[in-house]
């Protein structure tokens, strides 16, 4: 995620959040959509890092990171909100 920056971030994150928000049928804002994708994408890496995964770098690994996190995100937000 070094080579992306903060505005790449926020633009990757919030479409990663918001086609994650579409396949999962959440219906969140757009503003919370760009915080689950950018929070996803640095839980999906810290997770992947566990595993000792590497993630692809540039804009295509962190958007494919973001996803990946906000469908995990939105998942886990179900499951505490039953």
């Amino acid at each position: 995620m070094e080579g992306v920056g903060w505005i790449s971030a926020i633009i990757i994150g919030g479409l990663a959040g918001w086609l994650a928000g579409k396949l999962m049928e959440a219906r969140y804002g757009i503003l919370l959509n760009i915080v689950l994708g950018i929070v996803g994408s640095v839980v999906a890496t810290a997770v992947l890092a566990q595993f000792h995964i590497a993630v692809a770098g540039g804009r295509l690994g962190y958007f494919v990171t973001g996803f990946i996190g906000a469908c995990l995100l939105i998942f886990l937000a179900r499951l505490v909100r039953r």
